[in-house]
């Protein structure tokens, strides 16, 4: 499949290896964004896609951001649909405990393309039963 890019920055995401399952994706920054520890921004990656219909992108942290420097995605998983042709934004979160600072062209996040269902929704009174049933947090034990 082909996802068509338009780049501000000329930079694309890319494969950092073979078996790579994202693609990371760059910050597009005229100066340096400082995150404070607890804070967040909304981050620049200067990309436009068209996404086929029945794919998406979904933008995800970096683990490496996440473990040395408590960097994450304040939404978890960013969702990119195949209709929306704004520019792509990363909000990134920094739940470590020193000020972080974002620069132009560093890697601050990876996408990961999905291909998805439409699901059909149908009203009903009645769920079928299960053995689980309504269980759920912590229902099966530590």
């Amino acid at each position: 499949m082909k996802i068509k890019i338009k780049s501000l920055s000329g930079r694309m995401p890319a494969y950092e290896t073979e078996g790579s399952a994202g693609m990371d994706i760059r910050a597009y920054l005229d100066e340096p964004v400082t995150i404070g520890a607890g804070e967040r921004e909304l981050i620049h990656t200067g990309l436009f896609m068209e996404i086929e219909p029945g794919f998406e992108v979904q933008i995800r942290a970096r683990s490496g951001l996440a473990l040395k420097q408590g960097i994450c995605l304040a939404n978890g998983i960013g969702t990119i649909d195949s209709d929306y042709r704004g520019e792509v934004c990363v909000i990134l979160a920094n739940f470590g405990r020193e000020a972080f600072v974002v620069k132009d062209g560093d890697r601050i996040a990876q996408m990961v393309v999905m291909k998805y269902e439409t699901a059909e929704i149908e009203a009903s009174d009645e769920l079928a039963e299960t053995d689980r049933g309504s269980g759920g947090f912590g229902h099966t034990g530590v």
